[in-house]
């Protein structure tokens, strides 16, 4: 009997040594619930790349779990994370979760996008669908972005991402059905 419950899970890249073994390890025991699909981080304007790449890669080549990977367009021009989606593609990976990411002077800052690069998640998923025909998760704000001035623009926000391509909205966690529930409706 199938659960009606969906459930992914979020990883972040591990680091060389004892830590990487644990995550294997994990990987393989969370494997036989069978989700959706697994994501890996793409770590704050794209610290942690190459190790996102290398984590995607092999869990498309060794599990039989759906791997998607985490891309932000926060200090990169459009080719930089043009060539991200085509090494992701090329590692077979055909999910991205599409994020513009937080300003890299930290949260409560004012965002500015690269001077040739994504103004924001919705260009971002733009620009991936002109590449391939990836599956493209997007974020969801039930209770409003930090950057949003009303939950009206931030619906806004989401009918472009959508508009644009988006194929999934994940949401943050949230403590008030109500805020989730008028999200979805």
């Amino acid at each position: 009997m199938t659960s009606p419950l969906r459930v992914s899970f979020e990883f972040f890249p591990p680091k060389a040594g004892e830590a990487e073994e644990n995550f294997w390890s994990t990987v393989k025991r969370l494997e036989t619930i069978g989700p959706d699909f697994v994501s890996v981080t793409y770590g704050a304007g794209g610290t942690t790349q190459d190790r996102t790449l290398a984590t995607l890669s092999r869990i498309t080549s060794q599990t039989s779990l759906k791997a998607a990977g985490h891309l932000t367009c926060v200090g990169k021009s459009k080719e930089d994370v043009n060539s991200v989606i085509r090494a992701y593609q090329a590692a077979g990976v055909n999910h991205i979760v599409a994020l513009r990411g937080d300003p890299p002077a930290g949260v409560g800052t004012r965002f500015s996008p690269h001077p040739d690069g994504y103004r924001n998640a919705a260009d971002l998923v733009r620009g991936i669908r002109e590449i391939g025909a990836f599956e493209v998760s997007v974020s969801a704000y039930p209770e409003r972005h930090p950057d949003s001035v009303s939950i009206e623009e931030d619906l806004a926000f989401m009918a472009d991402k959508a508009e644009n391509g988006a194929t999934r909205a994940l949401s943050q966690f949230f403590f008030h059905n109500a805020f989730f529930l008028r999200l979805r409706d």
